[in-house]
C-alpha cells in the first residue's frame, strides 16, 4: 500500500552549529517516496477532468520516482547518478521542497542550501546586491545575517560594480556566478548541487570546487548530482544510482558507476514496474567484489579472448616502471561479421577514476570489416607517465552499425597494473620536465627597487666577465635534470 505523503523539515536551531556531529544521526530520509505525474493526450481531456465531465481516465500515470528509500547520514557526501529522465533533479526538488511527492515520507534535519537551477528566485528588475538580500531573506536570514556574509559573497562572485546593476544587463556568465555565490556562502547544514559546479570560466569552476571540498572537510551533509563521473568518484562517500525513477542500487562509487555505464549502453534493463535492485543480479554481486572474476559484458558478437600486458622488452608482465615504454594487447574473436570494430582500453584508479585510454578511432586507425570466425590481434604501445602506484586496466570492442552505438565486448578491471617509481610528482601523471637553474650575482643596495632590464643587464655583465675573467666572483652555474 501507498503511503500518505508527508515531508518534515525540521526548524534550524543556531545552537546546532556548535553541536558535535553524531555518525549515526541522519540528515535525510526518504522513505517509499514516489512521483508521479499524470499525461494526457491533449488538453481538452485535462479540462473535462478538471470539470468532473468525464467518468473515464483520460490521462496515463507516469511515476518519475517509484518507491525510492535512500538514508543519508551526517557528514556523508552522497552522489546521486543515472540517465536523463532517471528521476534525479526530481528528488532533489521533493528534499528541497520545490516540488510534492505523491507518496512516501521525506525526513529533513538541517537548513538545506540547494544549488538547482541558479538564479531561480531572481528578480530580473532589481540589482544583483537587492538580489542577494532578496535571496538570502527567502532563505531564512536576516538583514544582519546576510549584511555579516555580504562580503564573502561578493568576493565569491567577483563580478565588480555591476553587483550594483539591474541582473537583467548581466551576461548568463555573470548571473550564474552571482547565484552560486549567493547559494554557497550561506553556510548550511546540508548542500545539495545539481550540475552546478561547471558554471563559468575555468578559474571560477577551480574556486567552486575548492568550495565544494571545504565543505566536505568541515563536515557538512552533501547531496551531488552529476554526469561527471570523475568528479562523483572522487568526492562521494556511497552513490545511490537510478534509472526510469527506479533506485537500481547503492554502493561505493566504483560499484555504481561500473552498473552506470552498463545502463548507458542498454547492457542492463530493468522494466519500468520492476522494483528489483540491480546488485540482485548474481552476476553483478559477484563482480562487484573485489576478488571476484571481471565485471564483463556486451553481445558477444565480438569477444575479448586474451589480454596482457609486456614490457619495453616484450615480457609479460603486471609492473612498469614508469618513464618506460610498454604495450597493451588484446586477442579479438570475433564470432559474427563487424563493419568497423573500435577497439579501446583504459586506465584508472582503485577509486575508480578514469585517468586516461585511447581507442582506435581516436588514434585514426581504422580496421578494417571482421568476417565470422576472424582473429584480430591488437597493440597499444605507450610510454609510462603516470605515478608510482595501483591501477586498473580496462578493455573494449565497440562500433557503430548505422547510427547505433554497439558494444560487442567490455571488459572492467581486466589487469591490475604496478607503475614502479623512485620518483612521484603532484597529480595523476609526470610531466617529465626537463630543469635548468642558471645562477648569477648582481650588486644592489637593500632598497632599491629591481626591476627585470636591470637583472638582464647585470647578467650580461656577468656573462662577460665570466668570458673575460674566469677568476671572477661573478658565476653562472647550470644545473640540468632529466625528470
Amino acid at each position: 500500500m501507498k503511503k500518505e505523503c508527508k515531508i518534515d523539515t525540521e526548524k534550524y536551531v543556531k545552537e546546532e552549529r556548535h553541536e558535535g556531529r553524531s555518525a549515526d544521526k541522519v540528515a535525510i530520509h526518504v522513505d517509499h517516496l514516489s512521483k508521479m505525474y499524470k499525461l494526457y493526450e491533449n488538453p481538452m481531456d485535462r479540462l473535462k477532468e478538471s470539470l468532473g465531465l468525464s467518468r473515464k481516465k483520460k490521462y496515463r500515470e507516469h511515476f518519475a520516482l517509484s518507491e525510492v528509500d535512500i538514508t543519508i547520514k551526517q557528514g556523508e557526501c552522497i552522489g546521486i547518478i543515472g540517465t536523463n529522465g532517471s528521476g534525479k533533479s526530481t528528488i532533489l526538488k521533493i528534499i528541497t521542497g520545490v516540488l510534492n511527492p505523491t507518496f512516501g515520507n521525506v525526513t529533513v534535519n538541517g537548513r538545506i542550501s540547494a544549488l538547482l537551477e541558479l538564479g531561480a528566485g531572481f528578480n530580473m528588475e532589481y540589482t544583483g546586491l537587492e538580489n542577494v538580500y532578496l535571496n538570502g531573506t527567502m532563505i531564512g536570514f536576516s538583514k544582519e545575517e546576510i549584511d555579516a556574509k555580504l562580503e564573502s559573497i561578493l568576493e565569491f562572485a567577483d563580478i565588480g560594480d555591476f553587483v550594483h546593476q539591474p541582473v537583467k544587463t548581466y551576461s548568463s556568465g555573470m548571473f550564474v556566478r552571482l547565484a552560486f555565490a549567493v547559494a554557497i556562502n550561506i553556510e548550511p547544514e546540508i548542500l545539495i548541487v545539481d550540475e552546478a559546479l561547471s558554471v563559468g570560466d575555468v578559474f571560477f569552476q577551480a574556486k567552486c570546487y575548492h568550495k565544494f571540498e571545504e565543505f566536505k572537510e568541515m563536515g557538512k551533509t552533501i547531496i551531488f548530482v552529476s554526469h561527471d563521473l570523475s568528479s562523483i568518484s572522487k568526492y562521494c562517500d556511497r552513490v545511490v544510482l537510478l534509472n526510469h525513477g527506479i533506485k537500481l542500487g547503492e554502493g561505493t562509487p566504483k560499484e555504481m558507476i561500473d552498473a552506470y555505464k552498463r545502463v548507458l549502453v542498454g547492457q542492463y534493463v530493468v522494466e519500468e514496474e520492476t522494483q528489483g535492485n540491480l546488485l540482485e543480479d548474481p552476476d553483478l554481486v559477484a563482480a562487484a567484489v573485489k576478488e571476484s572474476k571481471t565485471l564483463e559484458y556486451g553481445s558477444k558478437q565480438a569477444e575479448i579472448i586474451e589480454c596482457y600486458i609486456t614490457d619495453d622488452s616484450g615480457v609479460k608482465t603486471t609492473a612498469v616502471m614508469k618513464s618506460e615504454e610498454f604495450t597493451v594487447n588484446m586477442k579479438v574473436l570475433f564470432r559474427e561479421t563487424v563493419p568497423a570494430p573500435i577497439f579501446a582500453f583504459s586506465i584508472k584508479d582503485i577509486k575508480g577514476t578514469e585517468i586516461t585510454g585511447t581507442n582506435t578511432m581516436f588514434e585514426k586507425v581504422f580496421p578494417s570489416s571482421s568476417k565470422e570466425g576472424e582473429i584480430k590481434e591488437i597493440t597499444f604501445r605507450q610510454k609510462m607517465q603516470l605515478q608510482g602506484g595501483e591501477y586498473l586496466l580496462s578493455l573494449g570492442v565497440t562500433g557503430y552499425e548505422g547510427d547505433d552505438f554497439k558494444v560487442y565486448h567490455r571488459l572492467y578491471d581486466a589487469i591490475n597494473i604496478t607503475v614502479i617509481s623512485d620518483k612521484n610528482t603532484v597529480g595523476f601523471y609526470d610531466c617529465m620536465s626537463n630543469v635548468s637553474i642558471n645562477e648569477y650575482n648582481i650588486k644592489v643596495n637593500q632598497n632599491d627597487h629591481i626591476k627585470n632590464e636591470d637583472i638582464n643587464d647585470n647578467k650580461n655583465d656577468n656573462n662577460k666577465k665570466n668570458d673575460e675573467d674566469s677568476k671572477s666572483n661573478d658565476k653562472i652555474i647550470e644545473y640540468k635534470a632529466n625528470a
